[in-house]
């Protein structure tokens, strides 16, 4: 019977000609490790992929933006629209009510504007007042083409401009929208009073240039 020494291990016999290294087994290489070249070929492929990614979402990003702006475009021009929709209903209604509210005016004028009828006739005004109209024009304002139309002509020496001298009917806007026209009296200055005028005093201008005398 063989007696084993205690606290030894036997150990392999290594052939002669042998390092110890070569007695211990090799690891033997992992199958499917890819190559390092097929590395930087799946790499390069992953970023053209988030390169193309990256550009459609780029894409897609400018054509909601175009298409959130062609919407706000969308929603201001709807908006436009229903105001001025509103505007020309509003308009068309109130034309209709200026024969009623020129009535209203001339019973003023005559003093018969009374009882129940200015009752009524200050109601509608209110009313009127309330959906913008106003009214204008005034004696003595000087004539504007675009807010006035002259429906008598005349001259007078004491008016240096073309002036309104009588309100025949007053004109109505609403806002900038002018829907009627003052009905004036027109008058210019008389022909020829300025030269008159400054006939009648030859040394104004003299005394102008030489200025007050020293004393």
């Amino acid at each position: 019977m063989t007696e084993e020494t205690p606290g030894f291990e036997e150990k392999p016999d290594v052939p002669s000609g042998a390092t110890p290294d070569d007695a211990e087994p090799k690891a033997a290489p992992q199958e499917g490790a890819a190559p390092a070249g097929d590395a930087t070929a799946q790499i390069a492929g992953l970023t053209a992929q988030l390169d193309q990614a990256r550009k459609a979402l780029e894409e897609r990003t400018a054509d909601l933006q175009r298409l959130q702006a062609e919407f706000q475009n969308y929603r201001r021009r709807v908006e436009r629209d229903r105001i001025t929709v509103k505007e020309i209903a509003v308009a068309n209604l109130l034309t209709e009510l200026l024969p009623v509210l020129d009535d209203i005016g001339r019973a003023r004028d005559h003093g018969e504007f009374v009882g129940g009828f200015k009752s009524v006739g200050e109601s509608l005004e209110t009313v009127a007042a309330k959906m913008g109209l106003q009214q204008f024009g005034k004696e003595g304002e000087p004539f504007d083409p675009t807010i006035h139309e002259a429906l008598m002509h005349s001259y007078a020496p004491d008016v240096t401009e073309t002036t309104c001298v009588a309100i025949l009917q007053p004109g109505y806007r609403i806002g900038e929208r002018t829907i009627r026209p003052a009905r004036v009296a027109v008058a210019e200055p008389q022909p020829g009073a300025q030269t008159v005028k400054a006939e009648e005093d030859p040394t104004a201008d003299d005394d102008k240039d030489n200025g007050p005398e020293e004393g």
